[in-house]
């Protein structure tokens, strides 16, 4: 096949099809003599499978994928995989622990048991203290100071919140955004104003978990490819 060929049965233009080959992302095209390049069923493959990543993984880390079995180094595509699948669990854990928030949505405002500080809640999420500072500023979440030290005091109420906004921003919301949804639930005083958000972002992570499954078969199709 020619550059033009094979970009045309995948809806790419020729430039797409010589910078992935140059990327890593295809195997080397073979060259006639005159120093035309000439692909084969293993560059279709290759380029069907990068195409079926994509979905799943995202740009950058299917091809770091590609990268890695053209270049012989399956142990790190397989690493690569597993990051993305280790991502998906996360996120999944991370509705969850949502939804579980929001069937108490009113605990008691005052430092107690369900306290914790901005270290130890960071640590909890994943994330720098200096994100929580930047949603405070932001008139997401608004600790107490604790009178004696003015350490910030993260209620039960302001974890909820707290949890809320990290699983928004993964929905890939902005924080104006999320500083109204997180006043309309407070106003509302239940989750009706979460439904549909969440129900969207679980489907999105079901999206996802089958895009994972499809890329995987075309990569073990490619594998077995000569």
């Amino acid at each position: 096949m020619r550059p033009i060929d094979l970009a045309r049965g995948h809806g790419l233009s020729t430039q797409a099809v010589r910078n992935y080959e140059e990327a890593g992302i295809l195997p080397p095209a073979e060259r006639s003599p005159h120093g035309y390049r000439a692909y084969g069923p293993r560059h279709a493959a290759a380029l069907r499978t990068f195409l079926a990543l994509i979905p799943g993984h995202g740009h950058a880390a299917a091809s770091a994928i590609m990268r890695s079995v053209n270049a012989g180094a399956l142990a790190v595509a397989l690493r690569l995989i597993d990051e993305s699948h280790g991502q998906l669990a996360e996120d999944r854990h991370t509705l969850d622990e949502v939804e579980r928030a929001l069937r108490d949505l009113v605990p008691p405002r005052e430092p107690g048991p369900g306290a914790t500080f901005i270290g130890p809640l960071a640590r909890r999420l994943g994330l720098r203290p200096a994100t929580l500072r930047t949603w405070q500023r932001a008139g997401l979440v608004v600790p107490r100071r604790d009178p004696r030290t003015g350490y910030r005091v993260y209620t039960a109420a302001d974890v909820r919140d707290v949890l809320l906004a990290h699983q928004l921003r993964r929905g890939g919301h902005g924080l104006a955004q999320i500083a109204r949804v997180l006043e309309r639930v407070r106003a509302a005083g239940g989750p009706e104003p979460l439904e549909a958000t969440l129900s969207e972002w679980r489907e999105r992570l079901t999206a996802r978990g089958r895009a994972l499954l499809a890329g995987a078969s075309a990569l073990h199709t490619y594998l077995g490819t000569p």
